[in-house]
């Protein structure tokens, strides 16, 4: 059986692990490599290059991008981002809480952007909602299908499980009453006192029980 794979959607901005595109844009790229290691690459305790290398990356316009490539590869040297490594270390701890929905938004798109477990399970909740296939889920996320239609059962029960909770089923049906009751009272100019009456006293009632 084959399955639509094809994405005419625009690219969005983020790029995927493998996709270094963004190199050429930075404002450090072309530098001498001996100057870029002295520079980016510093001893723990050369103030002066540390702070150098933050001025050049204050104005670099790929910035965020050179953030997100050094953590998705858990990269624990140099400054990258603006950041040195002791302070990106916090953000490495919690790279597996990272929610990001421009990552997650990528991924929709079609991009290979290596996602996080909360980022993961917002995409497998969304794509459930879109009624998207395991099939194409398993191919955007480069993961086995069995898991996928597991993940994706487990997103559908949530759901359901949410609107049994809520009554949004019975309120869904409450509110298709209501506007038949409405569509079935005659118009203002033809309506009597009584039906008046009882077209304020029915919306009145309404907005008291919505209200809760």
């Amino acid at each position: 059986m084959r399955h639509i794979t094809t994405n005419n959607s625009p690219a969005p901005d983020l790029r995927g692990i493998a996709d270094h595109s963004w190199h050429a844009r930075g404002s450090c790229h072309g530098m001498d490599p001996e100057d870029a290691d002295e520079l980016f690459f510093h001893t723990p305790r050369d103030h002066q290059a540390i702070a150098e290398a933050k001025r050049t990356c204050a104005t670099c316009p790929v910035k965020k991008d050179c953030f997100n490539y050094a953590i998705d590869n858990q990269i624990r040297y140099g400054i990258w981002g603006g950041l040195t490594a002791k302070e990106r270390r916090p953000w490495l701890k919690k790279l597996s809480e990272r929610l990001d929905y421009g990552r997650v938004r990528a991924v929709l798109q079609g991009r290979d952007v290596y996602l996080s477990t909360a980022e993961r399970s917002t995409f497998i909740h969304h794509a459930n909602l879109r009624g998207w296939s395991p099939e194409r889920v398993a191919y955007l996320l480069s993961a086995d299908l069995d898991w996928i239609r597991d993940l994706m059962r487990e997103a559908g029960h949530v759901v359901e499980d949410r609107d049994r909770f809520w009554d949004l089923d019975e309120d869904l049906d409450q509110d298709r009453d209501e506007d038949d009751a409405h569509e079935n009272l005659p118009d203002d100019e033809d309506a009597t006192p009584d039906d008046r009456s009882r077209l304020q006293t029915h919306t009145l009632i309404s907005s008291l029980g919505k209200a809760a």
